[in-house]
């Protein structure tokens, strides 16, 4: 019996997808340098490529080893912790934009915020229906939740549906709100500090919106029980994360430097 498992973590076979996808990510930064001077963004493009090709992999693998067992009270506990530390580091990533903002914003170059020219989007029609949008959009992902720890597999999918249908209302509506924008990202601060913020957010959103059509997807199929279910934890985190997000953004950005 020297080969029996008498603990509770899970020991990890040889995986290639470290390597392959610091390589794809380090091919697809260098790729966005060069686009960015001018060269082809084929390099960026394959980069790109690589990166989703391992992260479909990667997480093919996870799916498995928790449908053949390995994933126990012990590696679940890992397993959220890791996606916590994730969200953490999102949380300073949105702290530089936010910080880059209100910097500019109390202490303006010339004197005035927006600078002269700048015509803001009025946050009382469009950015008011999409905050409206993204709470719902959480109570549905919580619905769904509980309906999970119910062992409620309609008002999982159902609260599902709802939450992706929302996510994709919020993304078309964004980009209808920046085909009507009055000022542009590049030539002025509060242009460049609006769309780095907000448009990191909205591919947030966007990566949030397909990471629960997945759980969808794994959900119509059986994958979750209401004892484990770290997947769909995780994505309904990621997801009230970005709710959160979105709601400094609508009151500082939106509200406040108007």
């Amino acid at each position: 019996m020297a080969q029996a498992k008498n603990h509770d973590y899970h020991i990890l076979p040889p995986s290639p997808w470290p390597v392959i996808g610091a390589v794809s990510a380090f091919a697809m930064l260098l790729g966005a340098v060069f686009a960015f001077h001018g060269s082809s963004i084929l390099l960026f493009v394959a980069g790109l490529l690589g990166v989703l090709y391992t992260m479909f992999n990667w997480w093919t693998d996870v799916v498995r080893e928790s449908k053949v067992g390995d994933h126990t009270p012990v590696v679940q506990i890992g397993l959220r912790y890791g996606m916590l530390l994730f969200i953490a580091s999102e949380v300073m990533f949105f702290a530089a934009w936010f910080w880059s903002f209100f910097k500019h914003a109390i202490y303006p170059a010339g004197g005035v915020w927006p600078p002269e020219g700048i015509e803001t989007f009025d946050p009382w029609h469009l950015p008011l229906i999409n905050t409206l949008i993204l709470l719902t959009s959480g109570a549905a992902v919580t619905w769904a939740h509980h309906a999970l720890l119910e062992n409620d597999r309609k008002g999982l999918v159902n609260g599902l549906l709802l939450t992706v249908g929302l996510g994709a209302l919020f993304t078309i509506f964004q980009i209808y709100e920046y085909s009507h924008a009055h000022f542009g990202f590049s030539g002025n601060i509060y242009g460049a500090n609006f769309f780095m913020a907000t448009g990191f957010h909205g591919a947030h959103v966007l990566i949030g919106t397909i990471f629960l059509a997945v759980c969808l997807s794994r959900a119509l199929r059986g994958h979750f029980t209401p004892d484990k279910h770290v997947g769909f934890e995780a994505a309904a985190w990621y997801w009230h994360f970005v709710d959160v997000v979105w709601l400094f953004l609508f009151a500082g950005i939106y509200i406040w430097a108007r």
